[in-house]
């Protein structure tokens, strides 16, 4: 067993305390901008709600099996790639994408499907991916689902099922409170990773070379990926770049709670899982940015 697989990065209960507080703000944020005519466009256009979520529900936990067996990192990382790949799609996805010049609507679409179905999907998806993990690289760590379904739950569809409401019902008072809140939520929330990080810079500087590489590799072939597959599927160049960042940025503040709250913060879960979400946003808006210089159209 690796170093790293006996090493926990714990945060105090107020601390966590705390992290779960600002992720539920940041998910109550996000809902703001969710309406239930979004899900209706799943039926205006299947295909690339179809071609965009088995790319991330699907071909995404694929491709983290796929890399555990070619790098065979150690076991505590292992589980943390699946943990990312069990997760939905990050609340930053969407400006990304807008970024991006892809399609934004389709990004919206498919974080509200994932983040809103994360509450079944994300116990259930971890739970299967993790038994794929080679035997010789797992970690006996006995979690039932229905403990992470009791903190997504709280963590995830309350906030969204708040926002989502006063959207529908409110919508003056939601459309004067959603910028400042989404700046608030932003704010609040790097505020703790920076804290966490200077925390824990000494750990971080010890064990970071363990995980760079492969959040690299993992992450530029996530978003590859994505991009791949629209365009085997004939979606349009728009559509194509949502279905890429939306493949490549994950909710991780979702997987960093999960962790601490059921794994002690255990190493190399914990590491991959923070650097990830600190490289996501690097790769994921370097190429946006790069898109947005080539708008297309999106007829």
């Amino acid at each position: 067993m690796h170093d790293i697989d006996q090493h926990s990065f714990e945060f105090n209960p107020d601390q966590l305390i705390l992290l779960n507080i600002c992720l539920g703000f940041l998910m109550f944020a996000v809902a703001l901008d969710i309406k239930l005519s979004d899900f209706k466009r799943v039926f205006d256009n299947p295909k690339a709600a179809i071609v965009g979520l088995t790319s991330q529900l699907l071909l995404l936990p694929l491709l983290s099996i796929a890399l555990v067996y070619l790098f065979r990192p150690a076991p505590s990382i292992a589980m943390g790639m699946m943990m990312i790949s069990a997760c939905p799609g990050g609340n930053v996805s969407n400006y990304a994408v807008h970024l991006s010049k892809g399609n934004t609507a389709l990004s919206i679409l498919m974080t509200s499907i994932t983040t809103v179905c994360a509450i079944i999907i994300t116990p259930l998806a971890f739970g299967f991916w993790t038994k794929l993990i080679p035997g010789d690289s797992a970690i006996s760590i006995s979690v039932e689902p229905s403990q992470m379904v009791q903190t997504i739950f709280l963590l995830i569809f309350v906030p969204l099922a708040i926002g989502m409401l006063s959207n529908r019902y409110l919508p003056s008072f939601t459309e004067k409170i959603n910028k400042p809140v989404k700046t608030i939520a932003m704010v609040i929330f790097i505020s703790f990773a920076v804290v966490a990080i200077y925390t824990k810079f000494e750990d971080l500087r010890t064990y970071v070379h363990l995980v760079f590489f492969i959040v690299l590799v993992h992450n530029a072939l996530a978003l590859m990926m994505g991009y791949g597959f629209a365009k085997l599927n004939k979606m349009k160049e728009y559509t194509a770049r949502a279905i890429s960042i939306e493949t490549g940025i994950q909710n991780t503040g979702l997987g960093l709670i999960l962790i601490f709250n059921f794994f002690d913060g255990l190493g190399g879960m914990a590491l991959i899982v923070a650097w990830w979400g600190i490289w996501h946003l690097i790769s994921g808006f370097l190429l946006a940015t790069y898109w947005g210089r080539k708008p297309i159209s999106p007829n």
